[in-house]
């Protein structure tokens, strides 16, 4: 038997594999590339930059900061439920390198991307070459290696024929909702441009079908037997709801259960804001509602969550002495957490299985009752601070109040690290599953704009607001150009603090006084803290003249008025825009009845680093193994 071939270099081959990969899902179709985001180098240019010349319908998109790309490629799969993606292209060294933190970002949020980072040769007559790292261990290491435990899968193409295996488990991984997260293929850069006889076949249009895997039956049986037996369950609505788009099985199931719910930072828009049965967002950053209903729920469904810390309150969350766990998730991993019933299964199938075998069954109405009525006292403390008229400088709960009013129903709100998030998941009124994008996984600060740009790529036809810290904007603000380049509008609002609020907060009260988090000149050599209060030089940033020196357009405010007034000019702009306000740094948003575990110093010779280590103490024993 004959078998025809095409004679193409490596990197010829890759981008031809890449354009004919497609995913199925409830009977709809799509190319599963939408392009690739890169920076060329000499360690990719002649390889997959002649390649990606020679195939302008599989676009490519230049942008500024290798690590900004792969947050743009993980934002656009998000958008899309992970039925899309980019790759991410970079040179070798330190442009393979910076993509590492976007790497460990998708692999902790489970959320699928191509990494390509050029590197050392694979003939070794000429090495060391530029930017290699040499080992007096082996001839084989180089940086790529460090993406080994943030890539889901992990290959480097020695031989351009190692692609023929290499590429259909690359796309297994990265298709798979229980096992995605970055893919990294290292390509040599002699390799990339080396020639090989592929047949033909290998570059047919391939479709790979997103599976909704069931419960196994007898799993679901008992699942059923467990909530008939609660006396106050509750739900836990992580991310997996939505990627599985699962958002109304959800909302029926919850109706005809009365069961009430909890969001994730992942899961928050599962259900929209004003059900009577969504008490908000649960755990660290949670509710008052949300975290007194956890704190005596007697059984927890969770649904598509990895309980993070954040999550369970560091384990303190659920106090019921005999609590216990039903855990529905597509990942074995997840689904066995906290000792609990593993319903191994896709979320929105599951979920419709389950309401079947409950037929006629709900919590008893005084349980219910009470769950509504502390969504409806939540509602009103949300309003509350919505409704706080700060002054002289705004606080950052009645910024959130604005965009939220203003934005309007159809927007994408999108934040990363600092203090935003936890701000965010308490106070957003989510009006659609995409209307809360909060990158929580990882807290990566850069996320934001780059995020944007991906959000903003995946969903053109909704406006996309990017709330963005002082401090991340001086990490990671230029994806902002790409932006610009590409036509691609965002409305970032950029809050001035004066420093890193969050850790800032965080310090105070483990009795650190702010150390080495606010932006102010040095006294006698030194960083100061909060303790020599408003007696201090800030420093002389011009985020406005920043910003407009990328290619915005920009707004700035001084009250809470021009703010409102910038935000309906943003919304009607034509281009890209950045909204710059300073907010007060110390006012926040209070916790509510929670805990999160930062381990205090044992020994300090401060008074109120003593004090805060006495607090951890007796908190810590509320942290509990859940072993039933």
């Amino acid at each position: 038997m004959t078998t025809s071939t095409v004679h193409l270099t490596m990197a010829q081959a890759l981008i031809r594999f890449l354009k004919n990969q497609y995913v199925a899902r409830d009977g709809v179709e799509t190319p599963f590339f939408a392009g690739c985001f890169g920076i060329f180098g000499h360690g990719c240019v002649a390889g997959v930059g002649e390649a990606l010349l020679e195939n302008p319908d599989f676009r490519y998109y230049q942008v500024r900061n290798e690590q900004g790309a792969v947050h743009a490629a993980a934002a656009y799969a998000k958008v899309k439920n992970r039925l899309q993606t980019f790759a991410c292209l970079s040179s070798i060294g330190p442009g393979a390198t910076n993509m590492i933190t976007g790497a460990a970002t998708a692999t902790i949020n489970r959320l699928p991307v191509l990494l390509l980072p050029g590197d050392i040769f694979a003939r070794r007559n000429v090495a060391p070459v530029l930017q290699q790292l040499e080992s007096a261990q082996s001839q084989d290491f180089s940086v790529n290696d460090c993406f080994k435990p943030v890539s889901k899968y992990w290959d480097r193409i020695n031989r351009p024929d190692q692609l023929l295996t290499a590429l259909p488990e690359a796309l297994r991984v990265l298709t798979s909702p229980s096992e995605t997260g970055a893919v990294t293929l290292a390509l040599p850069q002699d390799v990339q441009t080396e020639a090989y006889n592929y047949p033909v076949a290998f570059f047919r249009k391939r479709v790979w079908r997103i599976m909704r895997n069931r419960a196994d039956q007898s799993t679901l049986q008992a699942a059923a037997e467990m909530i008939r037996g609660a006396k106050q369950p509750m739900i836990v609505a992580g991310g997996g709801v939505i990627y599985a788009e699962a958002t109304e099985t959800l909302r029926a199931f919850v109706d005809a259960t009365g069961i009430p719910v909890g969001e994730t930072m992942a899961g928050k828009g599962s259900l929209r804001w004003d059900h009577p049965l969504n008490l908000g967002a649960i755990g660290a950053t949670g509710t008052l509602a949300a975290n007194r209903i956890a704190r005596d729920a007697d059984l927890v469904i969770g649904i598509g969550t990895r309980y993070s810390d954040f999550t369970t309150a560091s384990k303190t969350a659920w106090q019921h002495p005999d609590v216990r766990f039903v855990n529905i998730n597509v990942t074995e991993f997840d689904a066995g957490k906290h000792h609990g019933l593993a319903v191994v299964g896709d979320a929105r199938e599951t979920l419709a299985e389950l309401s079947e075998l409950l037929a006629g069954y709900a919590v008893d109405p005084a349980y219910r009752a009470e769950a509504q009525r502390l969504h409806d006292e939540w509602d009103a403390e949300v309003q509350r601070i919505y409704d706080i008229r700060l002054d002289p400088l705004p606080s950052q709960g009645e910024l959130i109040g604005v965009i939220n009013e203003l934005s309007g129903p159809d927007a994408i709100m999108l934040n990363a690290a600092g203090s935003m998030p936890g701000d965010l998941h308490k106070l957003w009124r989510a009006t659609h599953p995409k209307n809360f994008h909060l990158e929580y996984g990882n807290s990566c600060m850069g996320y934001e704009i780059a995020g944007g740009l991906g959000a903003k790529l995946a969903a053109p036809e909704r406006d996309v607001y990017v709330i963005i810290g002082d401090g991340t904007w001086l990490m990671l603000s230029s994806e902002l150009v790409t932006a610009v380049q590409q036509g691609v509008k965002l409305i970032v609002l950029l809050w001035d603090n004066s420093g890193y609020k969050s850790i800032g907060s965080l310090s105070r009260s483990l009795g650190l006084e702010g150390f080495g988090t606010r932006f102010v000149e040095p006294q006698a050599g030194l960083l100061v803290g909060d303790d020599v209060g408003s007696a201090v030089a800030p420093l002389s940033i011009d985020f406005a003249m920043n910003a407009r020196s990328l290619g915005a357009n920009v707004i700035e405010c001084a009250t809470r008025d021009d703010y409102v007034a910038a935000l309906k000019a943003a919304k009607k702009a034509e281009r890209t825009t950045v909204v710059v306000i300073k907010n007060d740094r110390l006012h926040g948003v209070p916790g509510y009845e929670t805990w999160w575990d930062v381990a205090v110093p044992e020994v300090s010779e401060r008074e109120a680093v003593q004090a805060a280590r006495e607090e951890y103490e007796e908190m810590r024993v509320k942290e509990r193994y859940f072993l039933e």
